[in-house]
C-alpha cells in the first residue's frame, strides 16, 4: 500500500470538470512534483490533498486513512504557499511557533523544535527579526521552517519559489533539496518550471487539463515521454517537432515506421548542425545563442525552424549557410494524435 494514495479525485467548479479522475500513488519519504502549463489543475489538486478545497468524488487515503473529508487541520499535513503568508508583527520565532502554541505544545518542546528548524535552514541569527528585516528567499525559509516544526507526515509546497529572483531560486532550490534529503520527509511540490521539477524530483506527474498525462522519473519523461505534449513540456529548449511531410529527407530516416499524418519529433541535442554543403539537408542560421557552456543554433530550413544544441562554440553567424543532420538513435514518432509510434 502506497503512503498516499488518490482514488479517481474529481474536482468541479460549477459545470466545469477541474480535476478529472486522478489516480496517483505516493511512497513514504518520496519528493513528488506536479508540473504542467498554467491552468492545468496542479495547484488545485494540491488544494485537494490539503483539505483547502473539498473533494467532489473519490477518496483520498494518507498511511491507510480516510483522509476525504477531514478538515485541513486533521490531516497531518504542512503547506508552504507561493506567498509567505508571515504575520508581519511576530518574530521569526514568533512566526515558526505558531500553530504549536495554538495545539498546547509545551515552551521547552516548541523551543527545541524551532530552535532545530533554524539550524537545519541557517535561520538561528534571524529568530528575534520580523519579516520585513529579512531577504525574500529569508522569508520563504522562514515559511518552510513553520512547516518543519510541525512534524508533518507530508509537506506540500505550491510554487514556493515563484516571487524569488534567479539566483535567489537556484541558492532556494538547492537548499530544498538538501532539507529533503535530511529530513526524509514525503514531499509534494508544485511548479511550472521544469528545472525545478527535473532537479528536485524523484517522480514528476505532468498534468494537462486536469488529467495526468505521464507518471515517472524525470530522466524517464526526457528520454521517454508518452505523448507529444510531455515530449514537448519536458526540456528545455524544447523538443523539436516537425510533421512527417516537411522534411521528407528526415521522415525517411525512421524506416517507414513514421505516419504520412504524424510528427518527428528530437531534442536539440540530437540535431547536428555541419558546413554548409554537407548533412541530410541545408539550412540558414536564423539565430545563435550563446550561453557558455551549451551554444544554442536556431536554423531555418525550408521553412521548417530547428535548433541544435552543442557543448562547443561556434564561428558561425546569422544568415550563414549550413548543413543539418539529425542522429536518427534518438528520433522520436508520433501519430496524428500525438501520440508514441510504439515500436515495429
Amino acid at each position: 500500500m502506497a503512503f498516499l494514495e488518490l482514488h479517481g479525485v474529481e474536482k468541479y467548479f460549477g459545470e466545469h470538470r477541474a480535476i478529472k479522475g486522478i489516480d496517483l500513488s505516493i511512497e513514504k519519504g518520496q519528493f513528488v512534483v506536479f508540473v504542467g502549463p498554467s491552468g492545468c489543475g496542479k495547484s488545485t489538486l494540491l488544494r485537494l490533498i490539503a483539505g483547502l478545497e473539498g473533494i467532489d468524488g473519490g477518496k483520498l487515503l494518507l498511511d491507510g486513512r480516510d483522509i476525504t473529508r477531514l478538515p485541513s487541520a486533521k490531516r497531518d499535513l504542512a503547506m508552504v504557499f507561493q506567498s509567505y503568508a508571515l504575520y508581519p508583527h511576530m518574530s521569526v520565532f514568533d512566526n515558526m511557533s505558531f500553530a504549536l502554541k495554538l495545539a498546547g505544545v509545551e515552551k521547552a518542546v516548541i523551543r527545541q523544535k524551532v530552535e532545530r528548524a533554524a539550524e537545519i535552514l541557517n535561520l538561528g541569527p534571524y529568530l528575534q527579526r520580523t519579516p520585513r528585516e529579512l531577504s525574500g528567499g529569508q522569508r520563504q525559509r522562514v515559511a518552510i521552517g513553520r512547516a518543519i516544526v510541525r512534524s508533518p507526515k507530508v509537506f506540500l509546497f505550491d510554487e514556493p519559489l515563484s516571487n524569488l529572483d534567479a539566483a535567489l531560486r537556484g541558492q532556494t532550490r538547492v537548499e530544498i533539496a538538501k532539507l529533503h534529503r535530511e529530513l526524509g520527509a514525503t514531499t509534494i511540490y508544485v511548479t511550472h518550471d521544469q528545472i525545478e521539477a527535473m532537479t528536485l524530483a524523484d517522480r514528476v506527474v505532468v498534468l494537462r487539463d486536469g488529467a495526468v498525462e505521464q507518471v515517472g522519473s524525470p530522466l524517464e519523461l526526457y528520454d521517454r515521454p508518452a505523448n507529444q505534449f510531455v515530449a514537448q513540456f519536458i526540456g528545455m529548449p524544447s523538443m523539436n517537432v516537425l510533421p512527417a511531410a516537411a522534411l521528407p529527407a528526415f521522415s525517411s530516416l525512421t524506416g517507414g515506421r513514421l505516419p504520412g499524418d504524424g510528427f518527428l519529433g528530437v531534442r536539440p541535442e540530437g540535431v547536428h548542425v555541419r558546413p554548409a554543403g554537407q548533412g541530410t539537408v541545408q539550412g540558414r542560421v536564423e539565430l545563435i545563442e550563446a550561453l557558455g557552456a551549451d551554444t544554442l543554433i536556431y536554423v531555418d530550413v525550408g521553412g521548417v525552424s530547428l535548433v541544435a544544441r552543442q557543448s562547443e562554440r561556434t564561428p558561425l553567424a546569422r544568415g550563414d549557410a549550413v548543413g543539418v543532420e539529425l542522429d536518427p538513435a534518438v528520433l522520436h514518432l508520433f501519430n496524428h494524435e500525438g501520440r508514441v509510434v510504439a515500436p515495429a
